[in-house]
């Protein structure tokens, strides 16, 4: 089992500037409540992304489209990803959905849409097939690598050091997928670090914590108020609404841009310096997530990512970098 303490956190300088980097799921549309399914495999969001690219290239950000098999495999969405990378406009990864990744060894049940479930073998077999795929679709040979799920585990980094990946990025502090037979992240830091046996290799945890005036006991009360037998109560509502604690990922999706600020600011005090901005293609074209089910919700989506990249720059007087230049940077730091 994947612990805190399988990482080896990289500590940045105090003085160093914030960094910020953009991890997009790259993917097919289906419907997040329903059972798995193999034929959901659509992927017209993809032909979205311009929308996307159009805000990111006013502040200079170059995005990692992590990408999926069904993506990969469909032509149009590979050639458009492609001429995306080709101009140099975004960088490429792979993310393991493993209910439509090849091969089908393993059954359809939903503990099995966790990458790390599936077996050492079965998952670096869909691994392998996914990098393939992407390779020869888009002409890109993929070094950051992202759980669909977050179904990252010890199995999983050794496969991803075998097959010569960089960089993961699939580690989500202060979640716990345990009730659905997932993994646990619980106590692991936003900040990056160190893994692999035979060579370094570097962890882009998903930028998630805690802001509120008990932001400092965020976990344990958090979970505390999460418990199913109070649920009628809704005290994590209550504490969010008080001001008291509220859990926040740098996402737009299900998250405000107060909030985003306010993660930003709490966890730079904190001393973090990179951070990791994070979306689904698929919310991109309306109706196919929840987050935007209108033309005009998508236009208020792609403005608070714009707000939020001016606050970074100005604000913080951060800068945009990318999952693989962070990871020449901590490497050659490292050496």
């Amino acid at each position: 089992m994947l612990t805190p303490q399988s990482l080896s956190p990289i500590h940045a300088p105090a003085n160093a500037r914030a960094r910020l980097f953009v991890v997009v799921d790259t993917e097919e549309e289906f419907d997040w409540s329903a059972p798995f399914s193999r034929e959901s495999v659509q992927v017209t969001n993809i032909q979205e992304v311009g929308h996307l690219q159009s805000v990111f290239k006013r502040f200079g950000l170059k995005p990692t489209y992590v990408v999926d098999y069904p993506v990969a495999t469909t032509a149009a969405s590979a050639a458009l990803l492609g001429l995306v990378a080709a101009a140099g406009d975004c960088h490429i990864g792979a993310h393991l959905h493993p209910w439509v990744t090849p091969p089908f060894d393993e059954p359809l049940a939903p503990e099995m849409s966790f990458g790390c479930n599936l077996g050492s073998a079965i998952e670096r077999a869909k691994i392998s097939r996914l990098t393939e795929a992407v390779a020869s679709g888009l002409g890109v040979r993929p070094r950051v690598y992202k759980a669909g799920r977050y179904g990252f585990g010890e199995s999983t980094a050794g496969i991803l050091e075998e097959l010569g990946y960089d960089v993961d990025a699939s580690v989500i502090p202060h979640m716990d997928f345990t009730p659905d037979a997932g993994p646990d992240f619980s106590g692991f830091s936003p900040a990056p670090a160190r893994f692999g046996r035979a060579r370094a290799m570097l962890e882009l945890p998903c930028t998630t914590g805690f802001v509120g005036s008990l932001r400092r006991f965020g976990e344990p009360i958090h979970r505390a108020a999460s418990a199913a037998w109070l649920a009628p109560i809704r005290p994590v509502g209550v504490l969010s609404r008080s001001g008291l604690l509220n859990k926040v990922m740098l996402s737009p999706e299900g998250n405000s841009f107060d909030e985003m600020r306010d993660l930003t600011r709490a966890l730079y005090a904190d001393g973090l310096r990179t951070f990791a901005l994070t979306l689904h293609s698929s919310t991109l074209k309306p109706g196919c997530t929840s987050y935007v089910t209108t033309a005009a919700e998508r236009n208020d989506f792609l403005a608070t990512i714009d707000r939020y990249c001016e606050f970074f720059l100005t604000e913080l007087k951060g800068e945009t970098t990318t999952a693989s230049d962070l990871h020449g940077l901590f490497m050659a730091q490292l050496l």
